[in-house]
């Protein structure tokens, strides 16, 4: 990449040449996002996964940049127009649009209605009167007739076409057109009057007679508006006042008040009219789109987040319940490695109202495989399924967990379920998954399309492209800060392992088949297609318990092996000593450690790992339980204190889930006794929270909530920073709680 790239990209993200030149080689040499964050911090000046992305992100804007300008050169040459000066233009312009502005009178074009006027024959004539002299129009305009042209009218009309079009090609007019689009546009939608009364237009009523600021605009609603159009309910438009934008294009063009100006001012007008103003909105629609796009994206990215690193449960035994009415509750007992053990159903409910039955057999199994904690899906009858599981004695502790089972049906009908549970029908398949959730929720979610967990909103409206890239970013960003058990992880969850491709991610898991469990990370150099820079890549992030050596447990890189083994050393005592007694470590002189592989932070790193070598980030789960008093949504009133569980967040703000299967919102204004501008810096995903009842409407299954006054104990704890796509201003909002909290403030 040439130096003015990494120059530019530098002084944006307020970085040194140096960080982001080291980024830029690393990535070139096959370096991965998370590799790069915590092994080679020496090289970045310590960047973290989201600042190394942005480098990563802004080097592909950049490459493809290049690659036009390529593109724009060689077809501009090839018409014989490519002066010096141009090309200079050109090879120094660092923003797309003002690249394709430029190359815009140069680019090849379907036929219009100048291109047409042109080959007629009246370029000359339009030369003439763009000059703006004191000619004879009419006179000027006859010398163009000919057997196309056959009228004067004809022949001024082909000369306004090309000047229309010279107009809506300028770049001064472009980028003024642009700034009064930027500043002043104003995004309007309309339904359409013979779609009005249709039921399924209904949801977009708020969009019926809709106009505001497009700057100010939420991406919701864009998005919102986007659908309705999409869908045939709507019409949007973005508009800027016309008499603004017609003036400022004449004080460009127009020289004096000749019969020759009063043509261009028309040509003027036809330009703004059908050229200029359509392209810089279609221009500007495609921008909002993008920043929308962005914002739903990193919205639901962030909570895709929170939810795979959910706590876990760990390696304990576990029953799990898929709930349903008529067809039973699917049941099923897993070891504590998650392996399906046993399955059968129950029917506690309508319309077979066997309790006692039910009890009876959960009882019975509970004690046949000494099952330790169960697990119930959270879905249709799950509160019914929470209270019956919740009445047996078990005669010893057995927790008790909600489980999210978003997902979990995409699951069970999968080619990776399939290929788990070849002899296995769905449901059970489902209750696995549910199972292996609560055990460890990032093992499991990793084999479900992220688009399909729930915890996002106008998924399927945004840039798909965009979408998967992200959450497969996150996914991978979450893998290997958990880090992974080389003995037990799928082959799906070694996929997202820095550096590990799907086929060697299969490789591994035959090795581990045929020969056994692996006893160091330097076996895995084994495994076929295993290369060197492979292995340097992955090594880090993949565990062995009970390893001989016990640095193959923890996140230090074998490349640092010999530094630990050295500390021990001048200690005079072994590696397993140094982990296990925090005096040693204290008698360590770091500095005697650096050298010119070996920085700073990378010291510091190992001795932080020293500490709890192999341990998990993730918080410690908690068992919580709803209010038994409430099980519908008729059962809520306004004033009620009830506990819940944060299950999504927007912008605008959280939805929790009280029990009622319908989740109620606590508005961005109604979460803390201050002013929050980012609910995500107040709740986490599957956060335990206090709730007051604040609106109920039972006919629409709407839940308001506030927070406010359990502010002090609902506070977000703190959590790794990922990679995410950069979050624009605008966020997704749900359109009713918006206006009813708006309407609230207004007459209070």
């Amino acid at each position: 990449m040439e130096s003015k790239y990494i120059a530019v990209i530098a002084k944006k993200l307020s970085l040194s040449l140096k960080q982001v030149n080291n980024v830029y080689d690393l990535q070139a040499e096959g370096a991965t996002v998370p590799f790069m964050a915590r092994y080679r911090k020496e090289a970045t000046g310590n960047l973290d996964e989201v600042a190394i992305n942005d480098i990563v992100e802004e080097v592909k804007y950049y490459t493809e940049l290049h690659k036009r300008k390529d593109t724009v050169l060689k077809t501009i040459e090839g018409l014989g127009k490519l002066t010096p000066e141009l090309k200079n233009r050109i090879e120094e312009c660092l923003d797309a649009t003002a690249l394709e502005d430029i190359y815009l009178p140069y680019k090849p074009k379907r036929k219009t209605r100048a291109t047409q006027a042109i080959e007629k024959g009246l370029e000359p004539l339009a030369k003439l009167i763009f000059e703006q002299g004191n000619i004879d129009l009419q006179k000027e305009a006859g010398a163009f007739l000919n057997e196309e042209v056959k009228e004067i009218k004809d022949a001024l009309q082909g000369a306004r076409d090309i000047i229309a079009e010279w107009v809506a090609e300028n770049e001064q007019a472009r980028n003024i057109i642009r700034k009064q689009f930027q500043d002043g546009a104003i995004l309007t939608s309309k339904v359409l009057s013979s779609k009005k009364e249709e039921t399924e237009a209904q949801k977009y009523r708020d969009y019926f007679e809709f106009n505001e600021a497009l700057a100010k605009c939420p991406s919701h609603r864009i998005l919102a508006i986007r659908r309705g159009e999409k869908e045939g309910f709507l019409i949007m438009d973005i508009n800027i006042d016309k008499a603004t934008g017609v003036d400022s294009l004449e004080r460009i063009f127009v020289k004096n008040n000749t019969a020759a100006a009063a043509e261009v001012k028309t040509a003027i007008t036809d330009s703004f009219d059908r050229l200029l103003k359509p392209s810089i909105e279609n221009e500007f629609r495609m921008n909002s789109k993008t920043s929308a796009d962005e914002e739903a994206i990193h919205v639901f990215a962030e909570n895709l987040r929170q939810l795979m690193l959910a706590s876990p449960l760990g390696s304990k035994r576990v029953m799990a319940l898929d709930p349903g009415f008529r067809t039973g509750c699917k049941l099923v007992c897993l070891d504590a490695q998650g392996a399906l053990v046993y399955n059968t159903a129950v029917y506690p409910h309508p319309p077979q109202n066997d309790w006692q039955g039910s009890i009876a057999t959960i009882r019975q199994l509970v004690d046949r495989y000494d099952i330790e904690a169960i697990g119930i899906g959270n879905g249709t009858a799950g509160r019914e399924t929470e209270t019956l599981v919740r009445s047996i004695d078990f005669g010893k502790p057995v927790s008790v967990f909600q489980v999210n089972e978003s997902g979990a049906s995409i699951y069970s009908a999968s080619d990776v379920a399939r290929e788990e549970f070849p002899d296995q029908d769905v449901t059970v398949r489902g209750a696995v998954s549910i199972g292996r959730r609560l055990l460890d929720p990032l093992s499991e979610l990793v084999k479900i399309d992220a688009k399909s967990i729930g915890v996002g909103q106008y998924q399927h409206d945004v840039n798909q492209t965009r979408l998967k890239e992200s959450l497969d970013r996150v996914v991978e960003s979450c893998v290997n800060h958990v880090g992974v058990d080389l003995n037990t992880a799928s082959k799906h969850l070694l996929t997202y392992v820095s550096g590990l491709s799907a086929t060697l991610a299969k490789n591994i898991v035959e090795y581990r088949t045929k020969n056994g469990a692996f006893n160091s990370r330097d076996e895995v150099k084994k495994v076929s297609l295993m290369g060197p820079k492979t292995y340097e890549q992955c090594a880090g992030f993949l565990r062995i318990r009970d390893a001989s050596n016990p640095l193959d447990n923890s996140a230090v890189h074998p490349e640092s092996y010999h530094v630990v083994e050295a500390m021990a050393k001048d200690l005079g005592c072994s590696v397993t000593d140094l982990i296990k007694q925090a005096e040693l470590r204290k008698q360590i002189n770091r500095k005697k450690y650096i050298s010119e592989s070996i920085g700073e932070f990378t010291i510091e790193d190992i001795l932080r790992e020293l500490e709890k070598p192999g341990r998990d980030p993730r918080a410690p789960i908690e068992e919580f339980r709803f209010d038994d008093t409430i099980k519908t949504i008729e059962d809520v009133k306004q004033g009620m204190v009830v506990p819940g569980v944060v299950t999504n967040i927007t912008k605008f703000g959280v939805f929790v889930d009280i029990g009622v299967k319908q989740d109620g919102l606590v508005h961005v204004s109604q979460l803390s006794n201050t002013y929050v501008s980012d609910p995500s810096t107040v709740v986490k995903l599957q956060q335990k929270v206090t709730v007051t009842v604040t609106e109920v409407d039972v006919a629409r299954k709407r839940i308001g909530l506030s927070m406010k006054e359990h502010a002090r104990t609902t506070a977000a704890p703190a959590a790794p920073k990922p990679a995410a796509p950069k979050a624009p201003k605008a966020a997704p909002a749900n359109e009713f709680q918006s206006k009813l909290m708006e309407l609230k403030k207004k007459f209070k």
